[in-house]
């Protein structure tokens, strides 16, 4: 496992589609480290998600989740997830807006619109398929990280800027200015 550098806004790669990931090749050596690098390189960011772009890597697998993080003290717990060739299915056309961070914008915040009720299905590290059904906070992850499967950063989903600024301006009292990646 190694910790990878993670890319920032304005990096070209950061902006192209990922490429789905041979499902006979998922358990593979080359994609189990890209797999262990995702993970060590969240937890040592400390964020709640991640995806392959953000280390540039242009395959479809994302990795995300935790049991309490003290940056949404009011959020369910996430499993610990990996997922690989997501697919998500919008449940209900209610959105809405909270703030996102991402470790590619670092030291922003903005008030991102999404789906409340979402369906999302893929694979595991394993191959197992993975076919969940969430809300709320879980469902912002998901889509979080999989936006950056097409090549888009929360700031391309803004509507109103606003709510679009430095962390440490919006939140002074805030020590941690990173939020959902």
């Amino acid at each position: 496992m190694a910790i990878r550098t993670i890319l920032k806004m304005g990096d070209p790669r950061l902006l192209e589609p990922a490429h789905p990931v041979d499902i006979e090749l998922i358990t593979s050596t080359p994609v189990q480290e890209v797999i262990d690098d995702l993970l060590h390189t969240m937890h040592a960011a400390n964020g709640a998600g991640l995806a392959a772009p953000q280390i540039g890597v242009g395959q479809q697998i994302v990795v995300f989740g935790f049991d309490h993080n003290p940056r949404y003290p009011d959020a369910e717990p996430v499993p610990k997830t990996i997922l690989i060739n997501p697919v998500i299915s919008i449940l209900s056309d209610l959105e809405e807006e909270d703030w996102e961070g991402c470790l590619s914008v670092p030291g922003m915040r903005a008030k991102v619109p999404r789906y409340t009720h979402i369906r999302y299905q893929g694979f595991d590290r394993q191959g197992t398929v993975i076919d969940r059904t969430v809300k709320d906070f879980h469902a912002r992850v998901v889509q979080h990280e999989c936006d950056h499967l097409i090549g888009k950063l929360f700031p391309m989903r803004v509507k109103d800027f606003r709510h679009f600024g430095f962390t440490d301006v919006l939140f002074p009292n805030l020590r941690d200015s990173s939020v959902i990646d």
